[in-house]
């Protein structure tokens, strides 16, 4: 590893080949440690393995040039993008649809997965084999695959082409029209609530799956308590298996909860043992990474309250400094851990080389979360008003300035 380096305010115009970076080094810590307002320090582009730029299809939500735009400002500098487009990436043809705007439009490297079975509708596999070369790996994120023939035959077929399968893991039958945690929360409120085991049973059975098939496994935006508990097991006995969550999870639970659809997605947010959880997740390493799921909505999909706004909320931007205000400096996990989880592991699990792509922080400014002044299209987050450290002023990828 190459030294980690600190970069004075004063240096107006920046030499990429300077601003190293260590992710292994001792004294990453301690130079975190001593930063003060003179100060600022280059971090490694980020890397989220689940966001949605909403195009081809929904450019009204998000666009590829937005998104990734966003997701430079954010320190991202990688990004893979959900299948949940239309068209649906399950063919050669429709994948080149979305191929072609990110090759005229993305400011940073933005990879797609191409989904799993045809118009994500878990009744007949994509076109797995010709979309490999080019996808990131193979989703239907936004829906759970429910048959378990079906995701048996496309763990056989993800296996032998060499990808992932990165699973939305979520069994119908068990949602009884919910769209909140069925937790306290729903009770005293009036709402219909999500059960937890429609995550984890889910979970456990493609668990079972990859057993059978050596297939890697990656399971998407994990908030139950059980499916850490259900990982850990299945990590012990030696299973290819990764999982992600998101700052939100780490950050709030149902008690956070407001009647405004900026606190809807789904998964849900949980119970506060569910939160504490995930926290112990990430500290021993049964969770891998740390993902946004980046997905916004118009103002109007998102100002219906919990019951009928759309799912999802805009994160890219403010993940980093969330982590690093809640997560780090409050000291429940280190800098370097936090590195681990936002470059490292998502990198080494869909084999995203970084280059020289890094970005440049003001980890002493502190600030106000304001959604208007977002990049993304997206508006919705539960952490407006939120007061937070660190701030991007500058993300290089590829050996260019892509955001200032």
């Amino acid at each position: 590893m190459r030294e980690f380096d600190k970069v004075k305010k004063t240096d107006v115009e920046l030499d990429a080949p300077k601003l190293t970076y260590a992710l292994e080094d001792s004294s990453f810590d301690e130079v975190c440690e001593k930063l003060n307002s003179a100060e600022l320090v280059a971090l490694p582009g980020f890397c989220d393995v689940h966001v949605h730029f909403r195009e081809p299809g929904f450019s009204y939500k998000e666009t590829i040039a937005t998104g990734s735009l966003a997701a430079a400002a954010g320190g991202y500098t990688a990004v893979c993008t959900m299948p949940n487009l239309k068209p649906v990436p399950d063919s050669m043809e429709n994948l080149q649809q979305q191929l072609d705007i990110i090759q005229k439009d993305a400011v940073i490297d933005v990879r797609p997965f191409a989904a799993i079975t045809r118009s994500q509708q878990g009744k007949e596999l994509a076109d797995m084999a010709v979309m490999a070369p080019f996808a990131a790996g193979f989703s239907d994120d936004g829906r759970g695959v429910q048959s378990e023939d079906m995701m048996r035959e496309a763990m056989l077929k993800a296996k032998s082409l060499g990808k992932v399968i990165s699973a939305h893991c979520e069994d119908n039958s068990l949602l009884k029209g919910g769209y909140i945690h069925d937790g306290e929360y729903a009770r005293t409120h009036g709402h219909r609530g999500i059960c937890s085991e429609s995550e984890y049973a889910q979970i456990a059975r493609d668990i079972r799956l990859v057993k059978e098939t050596g297939c890697a496994y990656h399971v998407c935006h994990v908030s139950a308590k059980e499916s850490v508990d259900i990982i850990r097991k299945a990590k012990a006995e030696g299973v290819n298996i990764t999982c992600e969550t998101a700052p939100h999870y780490l950050i709030l639970d149902e008690t956070n909860l407001r009647e405004e659809g900026r606190f809807k997605m789904n998964p849900p947010l949980r119970g506060s043992d569910d939160r504490e959880a995930l926290i112990e997740g990430i500290k021993d390493g049964i969770i891998d990474m740390i993902a946004t799921d980046h997905a916004p909505h118009s103002e109007e999909e998102k100002d219906k309250g919990l019951a009928m706004s759309a799912f999802g909320i805009t994160g890219i931007e403010t993940a980093f400094p969330l982590m690093y205000t809640h997560l780090v400096r409050k000291g429940v996990i280190s800098f370097r851990k936090l590195m681990e989880l936002l470059v490292v592991n998502p990198r080494k699990r869909f084999n995203i080389p970084i280059g020289n792509d890094f970005s440049i922080w003001d980890l002493t400014e502190e600030y106000v979360i304001d959604p208007d002044t977002f990049i993304s299209k997206g508006r919705a987050t539960p952490f407006a008003g939120e007061k937070v450290l660190g701030k991007c002023r500058m993300t290089v990828f590829n050996g260019k300035i892509v955001y200032r």
